[in-house]
Formats: structure tokens, C-alpha cells, sequence
């Protein structure tokens, strides 16, 4: 017998619609959720890291570069007339991965999306394109059909 899927029909002005199926635990402690859908044109955005305005990596522990990661994703895509709403999925590559680092990752997360949190994909890594890099962010956004 199967379960319905439990879906968030929520009217939103982002279009999106979030489902996290009562079958599969609920992701969204974690700061994601299983499944995320919307009408209109892809937008793919690049990797975004703690860079400073020449790129170069800029120091700093784990929390601070994840924040300044999420501030350049939120950049990025603001630069193509879109914001964090539109976010359908995040890949996040994570340098020396450890649950100290997802709790906060998680916390950021919910910070920055609120409760409709995109699909996700967390890689622990051994080392990122650049010295001192410790966390790097992707997206997949949708802009609204129409």
C-alpha cells in the first residue's frame, strides 16, 4: 500500500512546490527536503565560495565561509533577476565532512531559505579547487514561467 506524498500546496509567489514523502524520513532538520518542482526556465549556478572580489579564498573557520558562500549564491543569482526562492536544488561540497559541520550548514540553511528548503546533495570532500577553500555551494534555480 502506498503513502501519499506529504507536499507542501502552500500558495507561493516563488511557484515552488516541495514534497517530502511520508515514506522517507523528514530531511528537513538536515536544512533540505527530498523533492522540489516548479514551472519555468532553469537557471544553473556555478560554484560559489568564501571569495573575495579577485576570487581569491578568504580565511576564516568553517561557519564564516559558509555564510559568505550563501551571501555570493544569493549574489549570483540576483545578478539573473532571481533570489534564494527560486532555488530548486543546492549541491554543497563539504572539505573534511563531519556532523559538527552539518549541524551548521543546517543552521545557515534554514537562515538563509526559511522552512521551504531546496532539494539537496552534501559531498564530503578532501580538498576544493583552491588552498583554504573549506566549503563550496551550487544551485539549480527556476525562473517563474510567464
Amino acid at each position: 500500500m502506498s503513502q501519499t506524498p506529504v507536499t507542501d500546496h502552500t500558495a507561493h509567489a516563488d511557484q515552488r512546490v516541495i514534497t517530502n514523502p511520508a515514506t522517507l524520513h523528514d530531511p528537513t532538520p538536515f536544512g533540505y527536503s527530498h523533492a522540489v518542482s516548479a514551472p519555468g526556465e532553469l537557471v544553473f549556478v556555478g560554484g560559489q565560495y568564501a571569495s573575495d572580489a579577485t576570487g581569491a579564498p578568504v580565511p576564516g573557520d568553517f561557519a564564516a565561509q559558509v555564510e559568505l558562500s550563501l551571501t555570493n549564491l544569493r549574489l549570483a543569482l540576483e545578478g539573473v533577476g532571481l533570489g534564494l526562492a527560486h532555488v530548486v536544488r543546492l549541491g554543497s561540497y563539504v572539505v573534511e565532512h563531519d556532523l559538527a559541520k552539518l549541524e551548521v550548514l543546517g543552521k545557515a540553511l534554514h537562515a538563509h531559505f526559511g522552512e521551504r528548503l531546496p532539494a539537496q546533495t552534501l559531498s564530503g570532500v578532501a580538498a576544493l579547487a583552491l588552498p583554504g577553500m573549506l566549503f563550496e555551494i551550487d544551485a539549480v534555480a527556476v525562473r517563474p514561467a510567464g
